[in-house]
């Protein structure tokens, strides 16, 4: 393990908070007023603080590193990074919510970087502006990271680019030439920043205020769901702010390199992603069943509202947002349980969005039929092909391996979750579990899109943590942070 090199790019990870919080820091002083302002100011002032020192002395640590990249660094970087920024991340809720405690603290702060949108805050309309707009801020800067870490801004040191891409992705790496990484990153973060400015107008067309429209674009492009209202989207009663919700939380769901293709004019490659074809087929069939059920089972009579609540729900879990137009804990078990099931599946690989990504439900639906086939033609060769292109042994080996280990921790959290609340109903510790490790942040039952996690214990808040940053970063980086082998030093 190259431990310098790591502790050096820590360290930009820490320069990248501290500009975060001096932003905070400057609507504090525009935007907090009263009593609240010396708190505020004070808090984000500290958050500078020590994001600086935590900078400086990570990077003199690595000072004098080599550039020696490989896989281990990788992962390290990820999982060390994410855990650190959540750490320092929290040092705002702290010292302006105590109440909340550090297992409260350290929750939020996940729930932001991971883009998940769980809360344990509430009445956030007497909360000052200034922590609202670190809250969301911190989910802009998370799903930031997913396009930026995921798809190689470490790949400036080499081949770790393809390498990071290829384990977010599960797939192809032909969108990037190596040659070319840097470039290619740049256009993602132009198409993220892009995006970030034409949804910001958008929403301040439909009617919400400037600061409303900033924070809740934020939540929106990162497929976050933080609002600056207890009521999440709902408190807005306008259509015209679901229309716009709606579209660009598809677009934040959908793979940033097919997004450039489409700027490029490479329409072969986007009638050909399997994936994409994939998500809207889904996204599609349950729009239209939940509107039918709601309207059938009498929960809703107006066909254009239901919809419209369809739609916009839909879209919202699909995409792992966690927005909500309604109380769709409300709604009958058949909606429910089709919400529950989008919430695994999740948005496309290489987006903003959670989940195990609608290209590892593809090739694992195929793998299943293939199997049925052999089983009574046991001598039939067939490969299994994604995006018109052939999967190898090893990528499928892969897709299957991650599948199965994500059910088995899913399954052992849900039994943790449920040692450690044994004053809540199973459905409420399972949907809690699900909602976390999924990076969805509303479930049902007791946690459901008008609940907080508030009543959570600590041991639980730190566990759903954990699980956050898993679902997050999809597993291995964090699992591969308990690997004796990871920390041996370089030869």
């Amino acid at each position: 393990m190259n431990f310098a090199l790591v502790s050096r790019l820590l360290s930009v990870v820490m320069v990248i908070l501290a500009l975060a919080f001096a932003t905070c820091y400057a609507v504090t002083l525009l935007l907090d007023t009263g009593s609240e302002e010396p708190v505020t100011s004070n808090a984000f002032l500290f958050s500078i603080a020590i994001s600086i020192v935590a900078a400086l002395g990570l990077y003199f640590i690595g000072r004098k590193a080599s550039s020696r990249f490989f896989r281990r660094e990788a992962l390290s970087i990820i999982g060390l990074g994410w855990i650190l920024s959540s750490l320092v991340g929290c040092v705002p809720y702290l010292l302006i919510t105590p109440e909340i405690g550090i297992a409260g603290a350290i929750f939020e702060s996940v729930s932001g970087l991971t883009t998940t949108g769980a809360s344990v805050l509430t009445n956030l309309e007497e909360l000052p502006k200034s922590l609202l707009f670190w809250r969301s801020l911190s989910q802009w800067i998370g799903g930031m990271g997913v396009v930026v870490f995921f798809v190689a801004i470490l790949g400036f040191l080499g081949a770790g680019a393809k390498l990071l891409y290829s384990n977010e992705a599960s797939g192809s790496t032909s969108e990037f030439e190596e040659s070319r990484v840097q470039s290619t990153i740049l256009k993602l973060i132009y198409i993220y920043a892009g995006l970030s400015v034409a949804c910001a107008i958008a929403y301040r067309l439909a009617g919400m205020n400037w600061f409303d429209s900033i924070c809740h674009m934020f939540a929106t492009v990162a497929s976050g769901g933080f609002s600056t209202r207890s009521g999440s989207i709902m408190d807005f009663h306008s259509p015209a702010i679901e229309m716009v919700g709606i579209v660009f939380m598809i677009l934040a769901a959908i793979s940033f390199p097919l997004i450039l293709s489409m700027l490029y004019g490479r329409w072969n490659r986007v009638k050909s992603n399997t994936e994409l074809i994939g998500f809207f087929l889904i996204l599609g069939l349950s729009v239209v069943t939940i509107a039918g059920v709601i309207i059938i089972d009498g929960t809703d009579q107006n066909l254009l509202h239901s919809l419209r609540s369809s739609t916009f729900q839909t879209v919202s879990i699909m995409t792992t947002t966690g927005f909500a137009s309604e109380d769709f804990a409300q709604w009958s078990a058949l909606p429910q349980s089709l919400l529950l099931v989008l919430m695994v599946i999740g948005g496309c690989s290489g987006s903003t969005a959670g989940g195990i990504k609608v290209n590892r439900l593809i090739v694992a639906l195929r793998l299943c039929a293939l199997t049925i086939e052999r089983s009574f033609r046991s001598r039939v060769v067939r490969q299994v092909r994604m995006n018109n292109r052939v999967l190898s042994e090893q990528a499928t080996q892969d897709i299957v391996m991650y599948l199965i280990l994500t059910g088995v921790i899913f399954l052992f959290s849900v039994q943790l979750a449920s040692l450690f609340e044994t004053n809540f109903q199973m459905g409420t510790n399972l949907s809690a579990v699900h909602a976390c490790f999924f990076n969805i942040g509303p479930g049902f039952a007791e946690v459901g899109p008008t609940e907080t996690y508030a009543p959570f214990h600590t041991r639980t808040k730190l566990l759903l943590s954990l699980l956050m940053i898993m679902g997050r970063l999809e597993l291995y980086a964090i699992l591969a942070l308990f690997a004796p082998s990871l920390w041996r030093s370089l030869d």
